[in-house]
C-alpha cells in the first residue's frame, strides 16, 4: 500500500502502525462554520467557533505526541488518531493539511453516538493495539501525564479501564482493553449523567475502572472564559492546584484567543479581562499557522 492510502479498515496511514501499543482516538469533526462548536455560537460566530474547532484539533494532536514521547520513557507506547467525521474526502483534506502526518486517520461517522465510540474501539484494538482509548475534542489544556497515565495502567495485565471524567458529568476519554458494547449501553449521552453511569456499567460486568482526576470540556462560554484564563497564563511554572496536574499548553488555542482579542468586539462578547503581553521569546503563532511538526 502506498504512503497515505486509505487501509481496508479505513486507516490512514496503512498498516505499518499496528504494534503493541495503546491507541487513542480523538473523536473529531472536520472543521466548517455552522457545524462544528455550535453550543459557543453565540457569542462566538460560526467563523470564530469553526477557528477553535482547529485550533483544538491541533492543540490535542501535540498532546498526543507529547504523551507519546513520555511514554516511551516510561517503556509504554501510545500512537495517536482522529477518528473523523463527516465522511468524505473533504474532511480526509482537511485533516491531511491540518494535522501531523504521525497523527493517523480513520472515517468515524454513526448516528448513535454510543456506537460511534464503541465502534472506534473495535476499530483500534482490529488495528493490533492492545489497548483503546477514545479522546474528546473539547479539552486542548488536558494535562499530557494524563495521557500517559492511562496507557500505563492500560499496560498492567489483566481486562480493565480508564475513566477521565469531565467536570460537567460526562467523560474526556475511556480507555479499554476489550471492545466491552456494554460500556455504552443505555448511556444518556450529553447529559451531567454519562460519568455515572459508565461507571455503572464497568460495576455491572465486574470491569476494574481506574478513575483520572476531572479536566473541563470547552464546550460553553464559562469554559471558553477559563481556557483563556489558562493560556494567557504564559508563565507558569508552578503545577496547576487540582492534583497538582501542569495543563498542556495549547499554543494554537492560545495563538487564536490572541489573534481575535487584538480585533473587534471579541473581547466584549465575551467579557474577558484584558490580555496580557505575550512573554518575551515566546511569540504566538499565527492564528492560520500549522506548527513546524517535528
Amino acid at each position: 500500500m502506498q504512503a497515505g492510502a486509505t487501509s481496508a479498515n479505513g486507516f490512514v496511514p496503512d498498516a505499518t502502525r499496528r504494534d503493541e501499543s495503546c491507541g487513542i482516538a480523538v473523536m473529531a469533526k472536520a472543521s466548517a462554520p455552522g457545524r462544528t462548536k455550535t453550543r459557543l455560537t453565540p457569542p462566538l460566530t460560526a467563523d470564530e467557533a469553526a477557528r477553535f474547532n482547529t485550533a483544538f484539533l491541533q492543540d490535542i494532536a501535540a498532546n498526543l505526541r507529547a504523551a507519546a514521547r513520555q511514554a516511551a520513557a516510561r517503556h509504554a507506547a501510545i500512537a495517536g488518531y482522529m477518528a473523523y467525521g463527516p465522511p468524505g474526502p473533504e474532511s480526509l483534506s482537511f485533516f491531511r493539511k491540518s494535522l501531523p502526518p504521525d497523527i493517523g486517520l480513520f472515517e468515524m461517522w454513526r448516528g448513535d453516538f454510543g456506537v460511534c465510540l464503541y465502534e472506534t474501539i473495535v476499530a483500534l484494538l482490529d488495528h493490533g493495539h492492545t489497548s483503546a482509548v477514545v479522546l474528546n475534542s473539547d479539552s486542548p489544556t488536558l494535562p499530557t501525564a494524563l495521557l500517559v497515565e492511562t496507557a500505563t495502567r492500560l499496560a498492567a495485565p489483566g481486562d480493565r479501564a480508564v475513566l477521565g471524567p469531565s467536570t460537567d458529568g460526562g467523560y474526556y476519554l475511556l480507555g479499554l482493553k476489550a471492545a466491552h458494547r456494554h460500556m455504552f449501553a443505555d448511556i444518556a449521552w450529553s447529559t451531567e449523567r454519562v460519568a455515572e453511569q459508565t461507571i455503572t456499567r464497568a460495576r455491572e460486568i465486574g470491569l476494574a475502572l481506574h478513575i483520572l482526576p476531572a479536566w473541563y470540556d470547552v464546550d460553553d462560554v464559562d469554559a471558553l472564559r477559563r481556557l483563556h484564563a489558562e493560556v494567557n497564563d504564559a508563565e507558569r511554572t508552578e503545577p496547576a492546584p487540582a492534583h497538582g496536574l501542569v495543563p498542556h499548553r495549547a499554543r494554537h488555542s492560545a495563538a487564536l484567543l490572541t489573534d481575535l482579542c487584538r480585533r473587534g468586539d471579541f473581547m466584549h462578547r465575551l467579557n474577558l479581562p484584558e490580555l496580557a503581553a505575550a512573554p518575551a521569546g515566546r511569540p504566538a503563532l499565527a492564528a492560520t499557522e500549522v506548527a513546524a511538526w517535528k
